[in-house]
């Protein structure tokens, strides 16, 4: 299945069925500050929402969760790398997006064959503090001239417009949090994304 370029995280399985609910196919589950037993129910959930409605789910971080609740994807970040067991994801059929930063780590990421690789953060982000600074659209290219036909995922900072730029320099999707979960109107904010991320 081809990756959609609209690429949306959210914390719950609620946000995952209201963005479901308007056309999204690729939502990252990011549960912070949870006990195990909530975030497995929240993973399971939005799972089988997902499955329903022909979406992939990625999961971030909980990779043993993910493999239980049989989830599409599993994103690490670098630190998560230090203590995951990327075989024992592979072996159960799931597929790796890996957070970079810099060079060192996209050989890092690059040494684990990822199914797709994430830069950022692009530009600065309300989100919360980031160690690296903003990477630029110059960045992107160099990137995806580095990493060929694995897909890029621009993140950090996004709205339509500078989603569009990345996609123009050379992401292959565009992943926002915060232009969607704070807009007044989320539905019809992810609506305007999928509009402007899937036109010819």
């Amino acid at each position: 299945m081809t990756l959609d370029r609209f690429y949306p995280i959210v914390e719950t399985a609620d946000w995952v069925r209201r963005l479901v609910g308007v056309g999204a196919r690729l939502i990252q589950l990011r549960v912070k500050d949870r006990d195990r037993s909530s975030v497995a129910d929240e993973i399971g959930a939005a799972q089988a929402i997902c499955r329903a409605a022909g979406a992939q789910l990625v999961v971030n971080d909980y990779w043993r969760i993910a493999i239980d609740a049989r989830a599409d994807f599993v994103h690490l970040g670098q630190g998560d790398l230090d203590t995951a067991d990327v075989p024992a994801i592979r072996a159960q059929g799931v597929k790796l997006g890996v957070s970079t930063h810099d060079e060192a780590e996209l050989d890092r990421a690059l040494a684990l064959a990822p199914d797709y690789v994430a830069l950022g953060p692009i530009y600065p982000t309300r989100l919360k503090a980031m160690a690296f600074a903003p990477q630029g659209l110059a960045r992107i290219a160099e990137w995806k001239r580095r990493i060929g036909a694995i897909p890029l995922v621009a993140i950090g900072g996004l709205d339509i417009e500078r989603a569009n730029a990345c996609l123009a320099t050379g992401a292959d999707i565009v992943s926002v949090v915060t232009d969607i979960t704070l807009n007044s109107d989320p539905e019809g904010r992810a609506r305007e994304w999928i509009g402007a991320t899937r036109a010819p």
